[in-house]
């Protein structure tokens, strides 16, 4: 891995954040698409075709989308339930058992989370109060293409379903048979999905969104995906919402003298090898700590399966930074406001407080992020490019909808009236100030 010491370099190169648009594509995925488009573009303009597309033809575009670039021929786009409920039963015992152990955990944590929050109508006091409520109808979007991630599922409808969404759609890419990986299909099965579509990337997105003659129109989608994914998902906000926009995932290794660089090159891997745009970075102010990290993910990505894959997200995207002390450390994280953070320090408590902009901190040895991915019950569906720095990790909230509810009483609304008019009147909006000074006449309504 490339080290570097100079920290306003590493700022300007490595830690650099860029925008979704601006986004250097791998040179793979340049000339994938030319081959699908016949021109260069970029990714925005890519998403931009194909969301018009998608609302200008539908089921007709959404097919000629999953033949060109999933290599499928798909006839009809909805999982028949029986072929949910197969793939289910039919996973292997020792993994549906961790399957559905994991499933438990995550609906633990996030109904604890809902019983937490108000519930109904709430009054505040002096006549005003809030009505609160699940969406009814969410997509929920599970990435697949190198991969296949039952996990995702359980981490998007696990939390819709606790927060009582009605119901919950799931898309995810179709292999080039057409048919969706039977784990996937278990996890949706054991989350309680109540209807799976084969489609992937911007279509995806642009159909949940609009709604074509097969697919529903939802309320909100989630859920992660790559850059084509993210910039869909930023480009149909409005028409629905979005829980944030979550491209390629990245983490940052916060490290000092103390740390295992075994632990810490492992950590990285683990996320390199999700895609080429992943970024993996250690920060820390021990060169020793630095050099034996670099030396030990050489050491690991000798067995790995998806080594390629891993090589060129470090080559590209990751790297090493070594700052004067622990404090720069920190202000670099801050900075850079990770989706994950592994803080492996001598004293991480005491570092805890110190990080404002950070998806999840992930505590020590024995709290590593691959549990967060999978298992610790947290939704793994967090903020990415940055977004930390005012967004948050999934949860039953961006599955809730707050209706204000205005009930005064006499007294109130005749104590209210006479400031609402005043001010109404001095915006000019004369009638506003009648529909308040009416009812305080006799013989009003």
């Amino acid at each position: 891995m490339k080290i570097i010491e100079d920290i306003a370099l590493a700022q300007s190169t490595l830690l650099r954040r860029s925008t979704g648009e601006a986004v250097d594509l791998p040179p793979q995925v340049r000339e994938r698409i030319r081959k699908v488009f016949g021109q260069e573009m970029s990714a925005d303009e890519v998403v931009a075709r194909i969301i018009a597309d998608v609302r200008a033809r539908g089921d007709e575009a959404l097919r000629d989308y999953a033949r060109r670039l999933d290599g499928a021929a798909i006839e009809r786009f909805e999982v028949p339930r029986d072929e949910i409920i197969a793939a289910r039963d039919g996973v292997e015992r020792n993994l549906r058992e961790s399957l559905e152990f994991v499933a438990q955990r995550i609906a633990d944590f996030h109904r604890r989370q809902r019983d937490l929050l108000p519930t109904g109508r709430v009054m505040l006091g002096k006549g005003v109060g809030e009505e609160i409520s699940a969406l009814e109808r969410v997509g929920v979007y599970a990435p697949g293409g190198t991969a296949s991630y039952p996990s995702t599922v359980l981490m998007t409808a696990i939390p819709a379903r606790a927060a009582g969404v009605k119901e919950i759609i799931l898309a995810t890419p179709p292999r080039a048979d057409g048919r969706i990986p039977a784990l996937t299909l278990a996890a949706a099965g054991i989350a309680g999905v109540d209807r799976v579509f084969a489609l992937g990337g911007a279509p995806a997105i642009a159909a949940l969104a609009y709604g074509t003659r097969s697919i529903p129109r939802v309320d909100k989608i989630c859920g992660p995906g790559n850059i084509f994914v993210m910039l869909a998902k930023k480009h149909v906000f409005g028409v629905v919402d979005i829980d944030g926009l979550q491209g390629p995932t990245e983490t940052i290794v916060l490290g000092d003298a103390s740390a295992d660089p075994v632990s810490c090159a492992a950590d990285l891997l683990a996320q390199a090898e999700h895609d080429e745009m992943a970024t993996a970075i250690l920060i820390t102010p021990s060169k020793e700590l630095a050099h034996r990290v670099s030396i030990e993910v050489d050491r690991q990505l000798k067995g790995l399966e998806r080594r390629a894959i891993a090589e060129k997200s470090l080559e590209q995207r990751g790297g090493i930074v070594i700052t004067g002390n622990l404090e720069e450390a920190v202000a670099l994280v801050n900075a850079y406001a990770p989706e994950h953070l592994c803080l492996l320090v001598a004293n991480p408590e005491s570092v805890i407080p110190q990080i404002r902009h950070s998806g999840g901190i992930f505590v020590g040895e024995t709290s590593p992020e691959v549990l967060g991915d999978y298992a610790a019950g947290p939704s793994h569906v967090m903020p990415t490019g940055g977004t930390a720095r005012f967004s948050s990790p999934l949860n039953v909230l961006d599955f809730l909808k707050v209706k204000s509810i205005v009930s005064l009483d006499e007294r109130a609304f005749r104590e209210l009236s006479r400031h609402a008019a005043a001010i109404a009147r001095a915006e000019g909006l004369t009638a506003h100030a009648r529909a308040a000074e009416i009812r305080l006449k006799p013989g009003g309504a």
